[in-house]
C-alpha cells in the first residue's frame, strides 16, 4: 500500500469511489501538459466491469421536500369533509 500523496505512472491502475459507483482505471502514459477530454481519455484504460443487466439501477432520492410540499401532501392526506 503507497501513501495518498504518492505519484501515479503508467501502468498503475487505480480503483475509487465515484458516486455510488466503483470505478476500476489503469494508467497507460502520463500527460505532459493540460489539455482536451480526448486527449486525457486517451492516456488511461477503463477496467470498470460491465453493470450486470438484471441487477435493478440504484434508487435516487430527491432533494428534502420543503415545508410547502409536506402541507401539500398532508392536505392530500386528509379525510374529505361530510
Amino acid at each position: 500500500m503507497t501513501k495518498p500523496a504518492a505519484s501515479v505512472g503508467a501502468g498503475d491502475v487505480l480503483t475509487f469511489a465515484q458516486g455510488r459507483q466503483i470505478r476500476v482505471i489503469r494508467v497507460e502514459a502520463a500527460g505532459m501538459r493540460r489539455g482536451p477530454a480526448p486527449e486525457a481519455q486517451a492516456l488511461y484504460t477503463d477496467l470498470t466491469p460491465v453493470p450486470d443487466p438484471c441487477e435493478p439501477p440504484p434508487v435516487r432520492k430527491g432533494p428534502r421536500p420543503t415545508k410547502k410540499h409536506r402541507r401539500d401532501y398532508e392536505e392530500s392526506r386528509r379525510p374529505p369533509l361530510e
